[in-house]
């Protein structure tokens, strides 16, 4: 920030400040008839879920760092990103139908490793084998929800 543009910031900021259930939530939009404290607790829960959407497409799908030069090609390459996402969402949505269980409770990172552990194998197979491998795909992406999944203590190795 530039010293005119943090002299140009006002003095003081006038904020709202509302409860919905055991959570605080502060805003700058103070018109509480407009802005109803319902409403905006849920555009902030699901404000939280769009930023762990980022955060998976950046780090567990490995979109930290574009490799692309041109502005062109870096459109592309965020495009395809969204592409595997979307589609992993839909095979974790798919899998939490089958399974009756809830998507946005079963691990995307999980998920991942599991296609991960199996992309080389989908590409050679064909009928009930391919059938097979899918359906235990799936089976394995509805065990293990948000936080379950177990991790090996590099610490104690």
């Amino acid at each position: 920030m530039t010293a005119e543009d943090y002299r140009a910031l006002p003095d003081e900021v006038v904020i709202r400040e509302f409860s919905v259930g055991e959570i605080i939530f502060v805003t700058t939009l103070l018109d509480a008839k407009k802005y109803h404290k319902k409403e905006l607790a849920h555009f902030y829960k699901e404000r939280w879920s769009i930023e762990l959407d980022f955060r998976s497409i950046k780090t567990n799908m490995g979109m930290e760092m574009l490799r692309c030069k041109s502005a062109e090609m870096v459109r592309k390459e965020i495009a395809v990103y969204f592409l595997s996402y979307n589609l992993m969402r839909a095979s974790i949505a798919r899998s939490a139908l089958i399974h009756r269980e809830i998507p946005r409770q079963l691990s995307f990172m999980t998920a991942v490793q599991i296609f991960n552990e199996i992309k080389s194998q989908l590409v050679s197979l064909t009928g009930h084998i391919l059938k097979h491998v899918i359906k235990s795909t799936l089976e394995s992406m509805a065990l293990i929800g948000i936080g379950k999944q177990k991790r090996k203590n590099s610490l104690a190795q």
